[in-house]
Order: C-alpha cells, then sequence, then structure tokens
C-alpha cells in the first residue's frame, strides 16, 4: 500500500508541478500582452491579477486558523512579497519574456545567501560558488557590455531577490506558524498591499486588456492549487528539478505569441544559473 502511494506521488507530483508551470508560463504571457500591448499600468495588472486570484483561492484556505502571534512578520513577508510582484509585472512589461524568466531562475541563490547573513545558516564553500555562479549567468543574460543593454532588465533580478527575502521570512514563521495560516495571511494581505500601489495608476481596465488580466488571475489561482497537490504528494527535492521547464515553457509562449526569441548566450547563461542551484541542492541533499 505504501510502495503504491509513493509510485503514485512521484508520477502526480511532477504531474502537477509541470503542469503549475505552465499555468504560470501563460498567466505571465498573459501579463506581458497586457503590458506591452495595451498599456496597462503595472500596479494595476498586479492588483487585479491576484484580486481575482484570491477570489478564486480563498474558500479553499478560509477555514485555516487567523491566530498569530506574529503579525509583524506577517505583514513583512507581505510586503517582500508584494514589491516582487511589483517588479516583476513591471519587468514583464519591458523586458521580454525570455529574459525575465530566465532570470528568475536566480532566486534560489539569493534565499541561500540570505539565508546565511539573516538566519545564521552556514554559507558553505559550496554555497558562495554557486552564488557566484548564478551571478555570472546572470550577467551573461543581461549582457551589460551591449549597447542595447538597458537598467529596466534588472526589475526581474529585483523580483527575485525580494521574493527570495519573503521565502526566509516564511521559512522564520514556520518555526511556529502551520503553512494553512501563511497562506491564509499572505492571500487576504497582499490584495490591499497592492492596492495600495495601485493607487496612482488607478484601476480601471477596460476592452481585452480586461480578458488578459482575467485569465492570468484565473491561471495563477490554479497554479498556485497545483503546487499544493503536488507537495502534498511529493517531496520538495524531488519535485526541484522539474521547475527549470518554466524557462522553454515561457520562452515558447513568448516567441509563439510575441516573436521574443532568445540569443544563444541566453541558454548558456540559464545554463550556469541551473547548474549552479542543482549543484547546491545536490551537495546539500
Amino acid at each position: 500500500m505504501i510502495q503504491t502511494e509513493k509510485r503514485s506521488g512521484a508520477l502526480m507530483g511532477p504531474l502537477c508541478f509541470v503542469t503549475a508551470g505552465a499555468l504560470f508560463a501563460g498567466a505571465n504571457t498573459a501579463v506581458q500582452g497586457a503590458g506591452m500591448h495595451y498599456g496597462v499600468p503595472s500596479p494595476t495588472i498586479a492588483f487585479w491579477q491576484y484580486a481575482i486570484a484570491l477570489a478564486v483561492v480563498i474558500p479553499s484556505v478560509w477555514h485555516a486558523s487567523w491566530r498569530t502571534g506574529q503579525l509583524g512578520w506577517h505583514v513583512l513577508r507581505v510586503v517582500l512579497a508584494a514589491i516582487g510582484v511589483q517588479l516583476w509585472v513591471a519587468g514583464l512589461s519591458i523586458v521580454p519574456i525570455w529574459q525575465a524568466v530566465a532570470l528568475i531562475l536566480t532566486s534560489p541563490l539569493f534565499v541561500s545567501l540570505g539565508a546565511a547573513v539573516f538566519l545564521g545558516e552556514v554559507l558553505t564553500r559550496t554555497r558562495i560558488w554557486a552564488v557566484l555562479l548564478g551571478a555570472f549567468g546572470g550577467a551573461l543574460i543581461l549582457a551589460p557590455w551591449e549597447d542595447a543593454f538597458a537598467w529596466s532588465a534588472l526589475l526581474p533580478v529585483g523580483a527575485a531577490a525580494f521574493w527570495a527575502a519573503s521565502s526566509l521570512v516564511a521559512k522564520r514563521l514556520t518555526r511556529t506558524e502551520a503553512a494553512s495560516t501563511l497562506t491564509l495571511y499572505l492571500l487576504v494581505l497582499l490584495v490591499p498591499v497592492n492596492g495600495m500601489a495601485a493607487l496612482g495608476a488607478g484601476f480601471a481596465v477596460a476592452g481585452d486588456a480586461l480578458w488578459l488580466i482575467t485569465l492570468s488571475g484565473l491561471l495563477i489561482a490554479g497554479a498556485q492549487y497545483l503546487l499544493v497537490r503536488a507537495y502534498a504528494v511529493a517531496d520538495a527535492a524531488y519535485l526541484q528539478p522539474f521547475d527549470h521547464l518554466k524557462l522553454p515553457l515561457n520562452v515558447g509562449l513568448g516567441l509563439f505569441f510575441f516573436g521574443f526569441a532568445p540569443p544563444g548566450l541566453m541558454w548558456v547563461g540559464a545554463g550556469v544559473i541551473i547548474a549552479a542551484s542543482a549543484w547546491m541542492m545536490r551537495e546539500e541533499a
């Protein structure tokens, strides 16, 4: 019986995980269309995207406990996550999707570095080299030595850094808080924080852009559900290598809808980042 459950998880976990990645890729493509082609301000996109996702997901997490003695840490986590969302959506409005997604792969490296600085975890030689290799891979993707380089290309890197910081706060909160409570506070607080960021840009969206943003919210809700299902039936370390499939998924959609063809150097840089992350996970496992 146990062996059957393990075999089922070994198949169902990656299936849910990869499908979630495909839905996230679709959401990214929809956001890029709303920002690049219809000129919707990125704070407006971020607000409606997560408001719609919240409306879909909230019935499944509303039963979670609201009791917490760590409200300040919950708020800090959400603020960091919201800044990451704002930078990410702003980046997708400017930067080709292949570049944005390739750079977001640096997030685990930021987590490793931040864990040493803020949580007191040991910064091993493997972690140091992995972070340096990841930075080198990111530089290859950004290509700051080329005339076409723009500082806006750093927006996805900023998103990766703030999402990593949010993950570190979440890791600290898991010492005393249930996973369902973490999810509940994240969803409920993220929308008003995004709403405050959107005050200057406004909330009005019309036409095809409205449908794109609605689609992105629905896709994010579905992806979040599938991620929870994946982690419920399979170990995180087992699932992590499948996360790298999000790069070709996003690149394919960006090429199909927008004609964004990545240069060969992008694949080299992404390969370096993936190799650095995989090396670090293998050594620490």
